[in-house]
């Protein structure tokens, strides 16, 4: 069998450095990285490197996306 994923329009922003995004803080300690962050999914926590799209999911929750991930799977909506 074969699926389409339902068109879903979600709000997205790109992070590059702290202060980008409220949901994504400074890195765990022992896994310190000068230009990482951290963030809190419903999966555990992530690295969020610069140039990473913080997502927010139709139920809420955040995660982080590669931008070249990102760029395939979504496009702009007008309005």
């Amino acid at each position: 069998m074969k699926f389409r994923k339902k068109p879903v329009v979600i709000e997205a922003s790109q992070w590059f450095k702290q202060g980008d995004h409220p949901m994504v803080g400074p890195m765990p300690r022992g896994y310190e990285h000068h230009e990482a962050g951290w963030i809190h999914t419903l999966e555990g926590g992530h690295i969020v490197s610069p140039g990473d799209w913080i997502i927010t999911g139709v139920a809420g929750e955040h995660y982080p996306c590669k931008p070249d991930i990102f760029e395939a799977t979504y496009e702009t909506v007008e309005g």
